[in-house]
């Protein structure tokens, strides 16, 4: 639980931002892969390494990791999938993006996870030094079938990976487009988790595999407890992910957003930041809110306090929004950070003109 985190890890448009707290607030401590776009940064609290998905213009993804709080870096092997391995009939399957990085169970420090486009989970059981493919969940017969392709990005990617603090070997993944998966032995089998979730823009809305979470997040009080922020609403899960509940309206502030953020001790508790849909993907009505339910999605309440409310354009994307305590931050695609110390009631600004931001992160050191 990262409870009283003294770090922030911005990945953006140009680099990694690492910032320390201290009495006066936040401040800039580290700049590492200036000109690099970093998809996405974590720390490994297991291990104490801080890791950097890097979106490399000329060459490609590369993945890097760090000792010491991001004074040197050090680069392994990127994931790669194995020869011959194809999207579709005719289409080889190359590594497109890193989405995510995710740390094993506690009890596995070694098992790292790294979810990628075309829709490829790999895990490492050697803190990175080698990634394998996880075939029973490439080689699903939804995926095979075709029932797995991209949304905003040319093919499948997964964004999401959760690792049950009670069993490591219980694990959930959301792709978008195809849906949530759980496997129950470490990835050997897997089966969707989407009974609840409607895809407008499917023939079958209700169809097992095609739903589009943008990202779900475990709460860390109660493990059974799943929130999503999908294209076509917000969910919610009590039973793990068995069965999903819309917890938003169309036409209300909460509702489209790609970002969702669970409070620590209550599970009932989740924050998004609302963006205008579907194809205009911006602030509402040029003003920037984040909208917090205490009540299991029930009623919404809006925050708006420290936030821009007019001439304004930003979104923040599926990684963009963490929580820690009662802090809270998040940044957006313009390059403008904010935080709150007081569960999103008041925000201050971290930055403006940073540059696109894509994913923030806690950490304590």
């Amino acid at each position: 639980m990262k409870d009283c985190a003294d770090r922030l890890l911005l990945g953006t448009r140009k680099g990694l931002m690492i910032y320390g707290r201290d009495g006066a607030g936040w401040k800039l401590v580290n700049h590492s892969f200036t000109g690099v776009a970093i998809a996405y940064a974590c720390h490994d609290p297991r291990t104490g390494l801080l890791w950097a998905a890097q979106d490399h213009g000329h060459w490609g993804q590369k993945l890097s990791r760090s000792a010491d709080w991001g004074q040197t870096w050090e680069e392994v092997p990127a994931p790669t999938y194995p020869e011959g391995e194809m999207i579709k009939e005719g289409q080889p399957a190359t590594l497109r993006y890193l989405w995510v990085i995710q740390p094993g169970h506690a009890s596995q420090p070694d098992t790292l996870y790294v979810g990628t486009e075309p829709g490829g989970l790999f895990v490492s059981h050697d803190r990175g030094d080698s990634f394998e493919l996880v075939r029973a969940l490439w080689d699903h017969p939804s995926r095979k079938e075709g029932k797995w392709f991209g949304g905003g990005r040319d093919t499948a990617g997964i964004h999401s990976i959760v690792v049950d603090p009670r069993d490591a070997r219980h694990l959930f993944i959301a792709v978008s487009c195809a849906g949530v998966f759980e496997s129950r032995d470490g990835g050997e089998s897997w089966a969707p988790r989407n009974k609840g979730m409607s895809a407008e823009f499917l023939p079958d809305a209700d169809a097992e595999v095609g739903q589009d979470p943008h990202f779900i997040a475990m709460a860390e009080g109660d493990p059974q407890t799943f929130w999503q922020q999908n294209h076509c609403g917000i969910y919610y899960s009590t039973d793990g992910c068995a069965n999903w509940k819309l917890v938003s309206k169309a036409g209300q502030t909460a509702h489209f957003g790609f970002a969702v953020a669970v409070d620590p001790h209550c599970p009932e508790v989740a924050w998004v930041v609302p963006a205008k849909s579907d194809m205009e993907r911006m602030a509402i009505d040029g003003a920037l809110v984040v909208c917090r339910t205490d009540d299991g999605g029930r009623s919404w309440k809006e925050q708006r306090s420290g936030l821009p409310q007019e001439n304004c354009y930003d979104i923040a994307y599926r990684h963009a929004l963490d929580v820690a305590d009662r802090s809270l931050v998040f940044g957006t695609t313009t390059g403008n950070a904010f935080t709150s110390d007081d569960r999103g009631e008041n925000w201050q600004d971290l930055g403006r003109g940073l540059p696109p931001i894509y994913s923030c992160r806690f950490a304590k050191a």
